[in-house]
């Protein structure tokens, strides 16, 4: 059985193919999340109205700090995952646990800072918030391309925590089907 499986390319630690694919998913988000992240460092304006920089605007702070952090994660992922070692279930949790934190971090930097490039686009009377990409439009144009790239980032991780959710569960055996209508108790034997 052994022989078999390495004709088919896997051994003892998985599918070579699979490693390799998933080392690549993971290494492609680190470089959209540096590409977003310096993106928005990068965005000021200076003009007659004054100037605006992404660090006067939380949303873009925290957009800033989660592409980092998400950045650091991918790198250091993509070694653990390229590096063949056994499947344990501690590290499937752990793919599995960081995947899912990670992939609602970056998600929740891309929604609120969605919220605020439309609010500069389009203003709100109501709280009287006015347009502010009509005197900024360079500004507004960076913010909205470091937040598009940042939804590409979450597209990835979401993937990955589909890798990594069938990683972990498909080490557990299906639950057994009983037949049974009556009323399961659990017992404790001593």
């Amino acid at each position: 059985r052994r022989w078999a499986a390495q004709t088919r390319g896997e051994d003892e630690y998985g599918s070579a193919t699979m490693r390799t694919v998933e080392t690549l998913l993971r290494v492609f988000p680190m470089a959209l999340c540096v590409g977003a992240l310096v993106i928005m460092l990068k965005d000021s304006q200076t003009n007659e109205y004054g100037s605006l920089s992404y660090s006067d605007i939380g949303a873009f702070r925290y957009l800033v700090h989660a592409s980092g952090v998400c950045a650091g994660y991918s790198l250091l992922s993509a070694v653990f995952a390229a590096v063949p070692r056994p499947s344990t279930i501690s590290r499937a949790w752990a793919f599995f646990l960081l995947d899912q934190l990670l992939t609602y971090v970056i998600l929740a930097a891309a929604a609120i800072s969605t919220e605020v490039v439309y609010l500069a686009y389009k203003g709100d009377a109501s709280i009287t918030w006015s347009r502010t990409c009509g005197s900024f439009g360079g500004f507004c144009r960076k913010a909205t391309a470091s937040v598009v790239i940042t939804f590409v980032v979450t597209l990835c991780y979401a993937a990955l925590s589909l890798i990594s959710s069938y990683r972990l569960f498909s080490k557990y055996d299906a639950p057994v089907a009983y037949t049974d209508k009556g009323i399961e108790i659990a017992t404790f034997h001593s």
